[in-house]
């Protein structure tokens, strides 16, 4: 088997692990360069603080939108939300960013705000440990080791590639690769290609391939609902009033913020969210005459339960002749085909894997090591993947998670989720500033409160109540992914640092040197 599900790495920017003299220690260490990492590290910079460096395992800056190359990748958040509210860019080109131009814009962000001298390419986090005696995270990368006062993690929950269980699939004699790792270098060209998944992704890649390929099987679980999308291209006119009216952007950016957080009200409503499934289902209607066909897109569950997705692409092309859809499960992979559960053998060569991520189970949180020597894995296994304000987790001080638990949007742009939590990890660096803290750790009585009332509200939302088994759930039925409300809720409460929350620490209380604050 040909397979590329690894990711990437680089050896540029090399250290020798664990040697070439005494670690370098930081005030601030960021993990990851997606959108979390390069708004962290923008906003230090802004702030004065340049006493950080950003930790990055492949060789270049983007994260989801680096990795993610697939055919046809592209965002289904207005590109004037879905990106920085102080780096706007004028030059979108249609109302829907495209995956090059997404990655363009991060590189571009790189370089406009001078981040690159703090990112260190090729450095892959391999463990991070807290020291209790010195107070202090030490670091350790695939380029060598480091201290920081604080720990920052912008890997996001979309980064690491979840590959399904199935019998015989690493005895596969042909080409498989997940999405997330697209082969450029295997040309599909008259290929017996089988995709298994139909979300997101696959959503995108499967109308861009099918007219290459000699046969297309398209495995399928569950069906999802899918709106049309109006993308528009980008007028001159508009161009012209972005690049040249002070604030207009800023205005349009605000409008879409605001107007998604009418979809929030509908989604913690399945009776609503169902009756406003009629646009997926009039959408299905329109594109697919043929009854039964019809009848196995047909979703069972209330639009919004899985991700609501968008596309005027996929149905055309899931009816052309050289596609079949297969519903029944996947019973074993041999060298040369699949096998179905009622018996059905097809021959394929090349195996495409469109199953997502793995996004309640951060392989991230194994390599963390808080108090006690329990890594954060350890904890969340026995307590459930959580967080205070989807920020801080008890046990673990100094550690502020970007993307945290309960932080993935329904409705609206994960930016602005991320931005609202760079906010609240600088105001927390200002009051350890101020009050000359050496750590601060959440309380696990507030993180506990935090969660009983987050969970309560999740209670009766379409993302727990809609009848469905979906990414955002853990193998015990648990939501820790969704914010089930509007963000300008999630907004407000990051907006200020609160230290009665948090379990503090003096540097003279640890009896350390007066640390080099910037």
């Amino acid at each position: 088997m040909t397979s590329t599900l690894e990711p990437p790495r680089s050896d540029e920017d090399s250290r020798p692990a664990g040697g070439g003299g005494p670690q370098r220690h930081l005030r601030v260490a960021v993990i990851g360069s997606g959108f979390s990492g390069l708004g962290m590290a923008i906003r230090l910079l802004q702030k004065g603080v340049d006493d950080f460096l950003v930790f990055e395992r492949a060789d270049e800056v983007g994260g989801t939108w680096r990795d993610n190359s697939y055919p046809g990748a592209a965002c289904d958040v207005m590109s004037h939300l879905y990106s920085f509210s102080f780096a706007q860019n004028p030059e979108w080109k249609s109302t829907f960013g495209k995956r090059d131009e997404l990655y363009a814009y991060l590189r571009d962000t790189a370089d406009r705000f001078g981040v690159r001298p703090h990112i260190r390419f090729g450095h892959e986090l391999l463990g991070a440990r807290w020291d209790e005696t010195t107070r202090r995270w030490h670091i350790e990368t695939s380029q060598g080791d480091y201290t920081a006062q604080v720990l920052v993690s912008g890997t996001g929950y979309l980064s690491e590639a979840a590959v399904p269980d199935i019998p015989g699939l690493a005895d596969f004699e042909g080409t498989v690769f997940h999405s997330s790792r697209w082969r450029h270098d295997h040309d599909l060209s008259g290929r017996n290609v089988a995709v298994i998944g139909t979300g997101a992704s696959a959503i995108q890649f499967v109308p861009k391939i099918q007219p290459e390929v000699g046969r297309l099987d398209l495995y399928q679980r569950t069906p999802p609902w899918i709106g049309p999308k109006n993308d528009k291209a980008t007028s001159p006119l508009q161009t012209k009033l972005l690049r040249g009216v002070p604030g207009y952007q800023n205005f349009r950016r605000n409008f879409n913020m605001w107007g998604r957080e009418i979809l929030a009200f509908v989604m913690k409503r399945p009776k609503v969210a169902g009756k406003m499934q009629k646009m997926a289902s009039d959408h299905l209607k329109k594109s697919v005459a043929d009854e039964k066909l019809r009848a196995k897109l047909t979703p069972d569950y209330v639009m919004a339960c899985k991700r609501l997705l968008f596309s005027n692409t996929w149905y055309p092309a899931i009816q052309q002749p050289n596609v079949d859809l297969v519903t029944d499960g996947i019973a074993k992979v041999t060298a040369h085909s699949i096998v179905t559960a009622d018996g059905a053998e097809r021959e394929i060569d090349t195996i495409i894997l469109g199953t997502g991520f793995k996004a309640t189970d951060r392989p991230v949180a194994g390599r963390i090591t808080g108090r006690g020597g329990r890594s954060l894995r350890e904890v969340w296994q026995e307590h459930g993947m959580a967080a205070h304000r989807g920020t801080t987790v008890a046990g673990f001080p100094n550690l502020f998670l970007l993307l945290g638990p309960n932080t993935t949007l329904g409705h609206s742009s994960q930016v602005v989720m991320i931005e609202a939590q760079i906010g609240y990890v600088l105001d927390a660096l200002k009051v350890m500033d101020q009050k000359g803290l050496a750590s601060v750790e959440v309380r696990k009585t507030v993180q506990d409160d935090w969660n009983e009332r987050l969970q309560a509200r999740l209670d009766g939302t379409v993302w727990n109540a809609g009848n469905c088994k979906s990414w955002y759930l853990d193998a015990h039925g648990r939501n820790p992914s969704i914010w089930p409300t509007y963000t300008w809720r999630f907004r407000r409460q990051t907006k200020r640092f609160t230290p009665s929350e948090y379990q503090l620490a003096t540097l003279a209380g640890a009896g350390l040197p007066a640390l080099n604050h910037t």
